[in-house]
């Protein structure tokens, strides 16, 4: 297992990236943690190893010097209400920031490279959400990362609703339909978002190369 892990991280100020970075500052294997976002983030305190660089997402220039002497990269970056901006702004951030992104870290010697996206993308879908992130996983794939960690997660169970009436009526009923979700559709359950930014925490001293996808079976696993 690598002694000192050096991470990157775009989107740590979000509900998953909040619990990943809580987590990784839980390590004593981590000796670099670069946070870059629009806005710090919100913990009592902050570790020496904790860089924090405000920057503008659509402008790679605003952060890809400081970009430098990091392993893991780390992406939970994303609307969190897709269907509240336009396909235009949706793409901008979910997709083409995080491509340039990929793009600089790839650059600077990243070797794994760790993006938050969602059960059902596809490049080919007919759903313009799906479809984007599908082509984003795509183009990610062909940078040829050493190793490329795809999340999948379906439901993310936040402790309190934040978009509104129809999450708040998916955060009751999600969870009780796992009887429902058996077999080849497990991956369909909802997971508890401070257990999958765990599972993203946790899988930077994966050594296996190459691409993978991971849904919720793989969330659990990822908690041992």
């Amino acid at each position: 297992m690598q002694d000192n892990f050096r991470v990157v991280f775009l989107g740590a100020t979000g509900a998953v990236g909040s619990q990943a970075l809580k987590q990784l500052l839980s390590f004593n294997n981590v000796s670099r943690i670069l946070s870059l976002g629009r806005r710090p983030v919100e913990i009592d305190t902050i570790p020496s190893y904790l860089e924090q660089v405000k920057i503008d997402i659509h402008q790679p220039s605003s952060y890809a010097d400081q970009v430098h002497d990091c392993d893991i990269a780390i992406c939970t970056l994303g609307v969190g209400e897709s269907t509240k901006v336009s396909k235009e702004e949706f793409i901008a951030i979910d997709k083409t920031a995080v491509i340039n992104f990929a793009k600089i870290c790839k650059d600077n010697g990243v070797k794994h490279f760790h993006l938050l996206a969602s059960v059902g993308t596809n490049s080919k879908s007919m759903n313009y959400y799906m479809r984007t992130k599908g082509e984003l996983i795509d183009e990610l794939t062909a940078l040829n990362f050493d190793s490329l960690s795809i999340y999948q997660p379906s439901m993310i169970l936040t402790p309190t609703n934040r978009y509104g009436i129809v999450q708040g009526i998916f955060l009751v009923v999600w969870p009780k339909l796992d009887f429902i979700f058996q077999g080849s559709v497990r991956k369909y359950r909802g997971i508890k978002v401070d257990l999958l930014g765990k599972s993203m925490a946790n899988n930077i001293s994966n050594t296996r190369r190459g691409v993978e996808f991971l849904t919720y079976d793989d969330f659990i696993r990822l908690q041992k």
